[in-house]
């Protein structure tokens, strides 16, 4: 088995993309990515744009192998969009890659209504029916029952896990769970993963993160570190630089490996939305840049730099 990473917040963009090869498949999990529209007042910094350009190329160049797709769930960050902003994937790009590809997607159960609407514009987009694959199983491709994106029963519905294994090794999905609900976290660890891509707590949500979900969640992560012999923990979490404090902390609970994206590729960690203010800072940017680079009339080419450390 070989597990890539593609796009996660530590390697400069939003998401929990990743690609996993076996000897009779291609399974990519979580085709999408965002750049946070707006953070501290600040659209993405140009050196963001870069490295979501060149994630964005990797999503569609892995598009044109996979044998599978799966789409844990139908937020923006994870999946190509019909109405996707200049930093996103637009599904009629990805439309022509996704006509073979069996479609593994996250049913309707536990989401909100825009996210059903958003649901169908994508089946139309892409020319496809979407099949649900809440709890389904099929060889050595597993699905969890819908879980909670993050607190159970509020408005961000419910995820699907994967869970893919191959010549006895392991490896599980587990998007955006957020290791606040204990249901979700027992289903993953139940599935004796050796290696877990798990999204983390929201801690740049301070509202959000009361000090008990704080509690909950790294109670929760103790646990997951302790049974998990290389646990990945990103995407929200990796936000804030108070994620890498978080990631140095479980390790040195637990003689297994606890790391994040960037490091489990074996690149530098490039928390830019973290850094976007100093990227400002340090990179001035044009007046105007933005709307320029969404009628194709500006590009990236002065902010390249990051990209080989990043992408």
């Amino acid at each position: 088995m070989e597990i890539e990473i593609l796009g996660a917040e530590s390697l400069g963009v939003r998401g929990l993309s990743c690609v996993v090869r076996t000897d009779d498949r291609t399974i990519l999990i979580d085709p999408g990515l965002a750049l946070g529209y707006h953070r501290h007042g600040l659209l993405p910094h140009p050196a963001q744009v870069a490295v979501g350009e060149c994630v964005r190329s990797k999503i569609l160049s892995t598009l044109e192998e996979a044998s599978d797709v799966v789409l844990s769930h139908l937020h923006g960050d994870h999946i190509p969009l019909p109405d996707a902003n200049p930093y996103q994937i637009l599904a009629r790009r990805a439309a022509p890659l996704c006509r073979t590809v069996r479609l593994w997607v996250k049913g309707q159960t536990g989401l909100s209504r825009p996210m059903i609407d958003r649901r169908a514009a994508l089946g139309e987009a892409l020319e496809r029916r979407l099949p649900s694959a809440d709890g389904l199983v099929d060889g050595a491709l597993s699905f969890s029952p819908p879980v909670a994106h993050g607190e159970p029963d509020t408005y961000l519905g419910t995820v699907i896990m994967t869970r893919v294994e191959d010549k006895g090794v392991v490896f599980v999905h587990a998007p955006d769970i957020q290791l606040l609900d204990a249901r979700a976290v027992s289903l993953l660890t139940d599935w004796a993963p050796d290696v877990a891509l798990v999204g983390g707590p929201p801690l740049y949500l301070s509202r959000v993160m009361t000090p008990s979900r704080r509690g909950r969640a790294w109670q929760n992560a103790l646990r997951l570190a302790r049974s998990v012999n290389t646990l990945i923990l990103d995407h929200h979490m990796l936000r804030c630089t108070e994620g890498l404090e978080w990631l140095e902390r479980l390790s040195a609970e637990t003689p297994n490996r606890v790391m994040c994206a960037a490091d489990y590729m074996e690149r530098s960690r490039c928390l830019l939305e973290a850094r976007r203010e100093t990227l400002y800072e340090e990179m001035p940017v044009p007046e105007g840049w933005h709307r320029a680079y969404a009628r194709g009339e500006a590009d990236t080419s002065s902010y390249r730099q990051y990209v080989s450390t990043c992408a």
